[in-house]
């Protein structure tokens, strides 16, 4: 098979692999919007849970629902076809990796997937309840009644979410700067001083402004630089090519 030859297989093979993603994605997606009254409940739990006795979210906007409970349904879709999607990435790649360069970036997409989930789960969990604890005990002072727009709670926890996810992903970014060379565990574990002050600027940024709040975001970036110095240590030793694969290979 001539350069060219291979070059369009390959193009034809992405195609198939990107639309048999967005098939996955478009079906759970009918079928989140379908449940979306549902998932917006459980998402909103925290807000129902901060909002004074009695009290519900409102729309302001009559288009509002429809824009909302649209986002959550796609959003969940995406979140909901990350394996799949994530398996056909890999099936496009795999052919062309090495047998070390396999066992590098398979744990590397997984663990990717799982601290995302656990990033979003942990916002979910802790940080939105103690957000709008916070926020809501500041209004009750000035004796107006509290009144939460469902859309820009939703605006809200979506950012909230991407920011948690992002800086869940400390060690996985750790492990493939490592494995690619950039960086060293030794130069990691030297920089530990500047990540705890990093640590507590990225809280300020992605949290309410009350010591709370970004203690429970900062101690858990430095357990989780941690967290990436070990792993990527570890995966660094277990991946390392072997000579004879290399040339063999060559």
């Amino acid at each position: 098979m001539s350069q060219e030859e291979s070059f369009v297989s390959h193009l034809v093979e992405l195609r198939d692999r990107l639309i048999r993603s967005l098939v996955v994605v478009l079906v759970l997606f009918g079928v989140c919007f379908y449940f979306s009254g549902d998932i917006m409940k459980f998402l909103s739990l925290p807000l129902y849970q901060a909002l004074p006795p009695g009290s519900k979210p409102i729309f302001t906007d009559q288009a509002g629902a429809f824009f909302t409970l649209t986002k959550v349904s796609f959003l969940s879709a995406v979140v909901l076809s990350l394996p799949w999607i994530l398996y056909q990435a890999w099936a496009f790649v795999a052919p062309g990796l090495y047998e070390h360069e396999k066992r590098f970036a398979f744990p590397l997409i997984v663990s990717s997937v799982v601290f995302l989930v656990i990033g979003i789960g942990f916002a979910y969990l802790f940080v939105l309840p103690a957000a709008y604890k916070f926020f809501f005990a500041f209004a009750s002072r000035t004796g107006a009644d509290i009144l939460q727009d469902l859309q820009k709670y939703w605006d809200f926890t979506l950012a909230i979410f991407f920011g948690f996810g992002l800086t869940f992903e400390v060690p996985v970014a750790e492990m493939l700067l490592v494995k690619m060379g950039f960086v060293t565990t030794d130069q990691l574990k030297a920089a530990r001083r500047y990540v705890i002050v990093g640590a507590f600027v990225v809280a300020a940024v992605l949290t309410p402004p009350d010591v709370l709040s970004q203690f429970m975001l900062a101690i858990p970036l430095m357990l989780l630089y941690e967290l990436g110095i070990f792993l990527a240590g570890f995966i660094k030793a277990r991946s390392a090519a072997p000579l004879e694969e290399v040339k063999g290979q060559g």
